[in-house]
């Protein structure tokens, strides 16, 4: 029954987000807030599909040690990809609320990702591995997790300024977000069921997507931008 249900909620997942951003991208014209909206959807789905596609061949095979190469580089490329998710979702929020000049934010942003994408990139990661170091996992989340704060107080407050209905729960997905993820990176290594909370956390993610493509769907040629 868990193999059923996992496999068949990674696949509706994939399908969505990724059908989702290509037709943002599709449909958005030039209007470049829009098309961020489908870039961001494509990245989270094709980012997952890395390490959820092998993870459905694992479950249905009852067999992760077989996986473990395509499961630990798919979380590799995972990681990056999320990294590259945040950095889409700042930007958009710079071309909405009109923030050309959130320099020193925009900097901090993209260091915290390179800082982000190189930690994963060390050899301690021990991808591969089925039971990798935790130390590691929480080192090269530090800089994730504090991005994800930024981005939750910056939409927290931008859209209430605004308020922008549209986008006035994207902080609180975030929120979830890392909310169920962090005890996975803590304590999934001792107790397994807790892997069970990376379904929550992908809804949070999946809700992301869905709250941009429903304001995409109000008028897909002409974005909305406050100043």
């Amino acid at each position: 029954m868990r193999t059923i249900f996992e496999a068949g909620f990674d696949i509706v997942y994939l399908s969505f987000v990724i059908i989702v951003g290509i037709y943002m991208i599709v449909k958005s014209g030039n209007n470049k807030q829009y098309k961020l909206f489908g870039v961001m959807s494509l990245t989270l789905g094709l980012g997952d599909s890395f390490h959820l596609i092998p993870r459905i061949f694992a479950l249905v095979a009852n067999d992760f040690s077989k996986y473990a190469v395509y499961l630990g580089y798919g979380k590799l490329i995972t990681s990056i990809t999320m990294t590259l998710f945040y950095l889409i979702l700042y930007y958009i929020y710079l071309i909405r609320y009109s923030k050309e000049k959130s320099l020193k934010i925009t900097v901090t942003m993209v260091l915290l990702g390179v800082i982000r994408i190189a930690l994963c990139f060390l050899p301690g990661n021990d991808w591969t591995s089925l039971t990798p170091p935790v130390v590691y996992g929480i080192i090269r989340n530090i800089p994730f997790a504090i991005m994800g704060i930024i981005v939750i107080c910056l939409y927290f407050v931008a859209s209430r300024k605004y308020k922008d209905r549209a986008l006035y729960n994207i902080y609180l997905s975030v929120i979830f977000s890392f909310g169920f993820y962090i005890p996975v990176v803590l304590w999934a290594h001792v107790y397994p069921i807790i892997g069970a909370l990376m379904i929550p956390k992908t809804i949070a993610y999946a809700y992301i997507v869905m709250l941009l493509f429903k304001e995409f769907r109000k008028c897909p040629k002409t974005s909305t931008n406050f100043s």
